[in-house]
This record gives C-alpha cells, structure tokens and sequence, in this order.
C-alpha cells in the first residue's frame, strides 16, 4: 500500500518560502548484493517503501557491487515486521538506516497549500481554470491573505501557465467579462488555445472565455448540419461560430462587445475562413432581426435559420422576446421554423420548471403547448445551488407569426 509523505506545517505562510518545505525522512534499508536484488524485492514486495516518485531501491554509496533495498517508513524492526521465510532471505544482508531528503519541488499544489491555509479551511484553494497559457483562480474572500503565494505555487507547479489572475468582480452582463488582478507570472493577456479542432486568440481582460465549457461548444456544433444556416447572437469570440463554419454550416455571428468582435474577426482569419461567416457588432435583439432580415433579402427569400444559438447564459432568456412576430409575413412553412438553443442559470429545487416558465414568460407561450418539444441539456455546475442549462425548442407558430398587436 502507498504511504503519502506530507510536507511540513506552515500554518499562516503567506509569502512563499520555498525552503520551509524541505523534509528528511529516515527509514530502514537492506544492503544487498546487486544480483540478489530482484529476488529480494520480489519476496520483500508488500515490505517495500511505496512512496510516489521515491524509488524503493537505490545506489549504495559505499559499495557499487551492492544495492539499498528501502524498506516501508512504518516498519522499524525487521524481526517484527517480516515472516520467517522473508527473514531466512536477508540473512546475510545488513540492515542499516537510511534518510533521503524531500523539497519544494516534490510535494504537489495541493499539498503545499493544505499545509499553509489555516486548520479547518473546507477546501484547499488549489483549483483553476486553464486558458492558454492563463491560469484563473475564483478566490473566496478567506483565501485572499493568500493570494500571492497560492499564486505562485501555481505558477511554479504547473510549466505552462505564464500567468496567473484572480476575478475581483462578478461577470459583467453587458461584455460577459470581469475585472481581475495579475497575482502572479508575465502581465500579458493576450492569449492562444486550441479547442474543438480550432485555434482561438483573445484578450482574456476584455472577451468572456471558459474552458469548462469546451465540450458544451462541441455539444451543439455537433447537431449542425453542412449547409444549415446558423444564427450565434452572442457568438463571443466563436466559440460555436468558428467550428460551426468549419464543418460547412453557414454563420451569422453577432457579439456587442467590440473586443469580442474584433477577435471574433482575428479569429476567422486565424483559422483561414474565407466564406460562409457574416459578423455583426450589435444588441442581440436587434440582431435577431436584422440576421433574419438579412438572409432573407441576399437568398430571395429562399433560405432560412436552422439554429439560433443565445449564449449568454445571465441574461439570455430575457432576449426571447426578439422571436415575437420575427417570421411575420414571410413565406415559411412552420416546419421550417428554427431550433432555439438559449444557455441559462437556475438556482431553483425545480431547474426545469423554473426555466420553463420563465421561457414561457417571456415569449408568451405555454408550457405544454407550444413548448411541449423543450429539452433541457445540464450544462455544468457553477457554484453551490446554481446550474447552467441549455434548453432548446424549435420556435412555435404561434410567436413566430404573431402579430404586432399581438406581441404587446
């Protein structure tokens, strides 16, 4: 069985000093002649050090025709801790001490933090999110005194992360991003990532990215089809846009934060897209009309949204109401009519009910009518009683060609 070592305690440490990690260790070894050495360890298995990245037979300083075989830290008397069999075996071998040092470098982030946080904390602040070469903590207000040494130790464990920020507001509505602070590393934002068979590059201080929604981009790309027109309102930098246009739908893609759309832009040609991408800097209800509008007078009236997407996951139900009356005096059968895909927060005991109604509310449908068709797609766990969703509906008759005087 694996015995984990733990570093020291420093309770309250809250500039890194990586010398207080160091760590001695003594335990017992068995000199042994190098030929023997396999058969020992074979017969000795269960009595070995099993400690991670600690090897459990090691050079003997004072013989090279011999080996140290260390035996498990618990074990301080080999008369009492192995068998007759196992004793016959090391009859003729000494037994001597054996110490091997540890460092900062040996013990994990989290190790390193458990032993600085105060006694009790809950959780250990250890976890980020990856963007690029960026790593972003969400500190709690108790973690605070020791932002720049858990800073640091993330930085110093983990290659290539460059730079490490912490969020100092909640997300901005409006751009979807939020203020945050340097704790640590080189003080560029500007950041390049792969994802989805894509590459992005953003200013990470002024556009909405969030790498735990990496599968959720690939979710709904995968129900689009080559040759499908696509609406994204709150595109991003293309997350779902850009992905989208690589597997031959066709894309129409709108975010109001002119950062956004500047590396939304940057983005398309980064990925040596040529065609088939329309951009736009604008509310996204007034997008929504404009997309639809658009299409409609370049095909001739001929071609038509497949999917709408409304990634924004605070505020985007409350854009619903763009759908009213959107299809009003058009030519298109209702089985033509989009699917919906809307991204959300809910932190109520009943997410689904709660998301319908204020879908329903919105748009003045109800439930189990013109909505009847809603799926709810769990999207992930944001924080204690709040969860992203994606519900998604294909767009009823009854809002699409309502009437102005209807849709008041």
């Amino acid at each position: 069985m694996a015995s984990n070592l733990t570093p020291p305690q420093n309770r309250g440490m809250t500039v890194l000093d990586r010398e207080a990690f160091n760590a001695t260790w003594t335990t017992l070894a068995i000199r042994a002649p190098s030929t023997l050495v396999k058969q020992l360890t074979t017969a000795l298995e269960d009595k070995l050090l099993n400690v991670p990245r600690i090897k459990s037979v090691v050079p003997d300083g004072t013989n090279k025709d011999t080996k140290l075989i260390l035996l498990s830290l618990d074990i301080q008397d080999v008369k009492e801790a192995l068998d007759g069999d196992q004793l016959e075996l090391i009859k003729d071998c000494n037994v001597t001490p054996y110490s091997f040092d540890v460092g900062y470098d040996y013990w994990t982030t989290e190790q390193i933090l458990y032993s600085v946080m105060p006694e009790g904390d809950a959780e250990t602040p250890s976890s980020f999110a990856t963007t690029g070469h960026i790593a972003h903590v969400n500190l709690k207000p108790e973690s605070i005194p020791f932002k720049s040494l858990i800073a640091q130790v993330i930085l110093d464990k983990n290659k290539k992360i460059k730079s490490v920020v912490n969020k100092t507001n909640v997300i901005d509505n409006t751009y979807r991003n939020f203020q945050m602070e340097l704790l640590a590393g080189q003080d560029n934002m500007i950041t390049e990532l792969k994802e989805n068979e894509c590459r992005f590059k953003f200013d990470f201080s002024k556009v909405y990215w969030n790498s735990r929604l990496q599968a959720e981009h690939r979710r709904l790309v995968r129900l689009f089809k080559k040759g499908e027109y696509i609406c994204d309102v709150m595109a991003g930098v293309g997350p779902f846009s850009i992905p989208a246009v690589k597997k031959g739908a066709i894309v129409y893609a709108n975010d109001l934060n002119p950062s956004s759309y500047q590396w939304l832009c940057e983005n398309i040609k980064l990925n040596k897209i040529t065609s088939n991408i329309n951009t736009y800097n604008m509310d996204g209800r007034a997008f929504i009309k404009k997309a639809v509008s658009d299409l409609y007078s370049t095909s001739n009236g001929t071609k038509f949204f497949q999917h709408f997407i409304m990634n924004l996951p605070a505020t985007a139900i409350e854009f619903l109401d763009a759908f009213k009356g959107i299809y009003k005096g058009i030519d298109i059968s209702s089985d033509l009519l989009p699917m919906i895909h809307v991204h959300c927060f809910t932190r109520s005991a009943d997410p689904i009910q709660d998301i319908k109604q204020r879908v329903c509310q919105i748009m003045g449908g109800p439930i189990d009518a013109a909505f009847c068709n809603m799926q709810m797609h769990h999207v992930r766990t944001v924080a204690p009683k709040k969860d992203m969703y994606c519900v998604s509906f294909r767009l009823s008759p009854e809002v699409a060609f309502r009437s102005a005087t209807d849709a008041k």
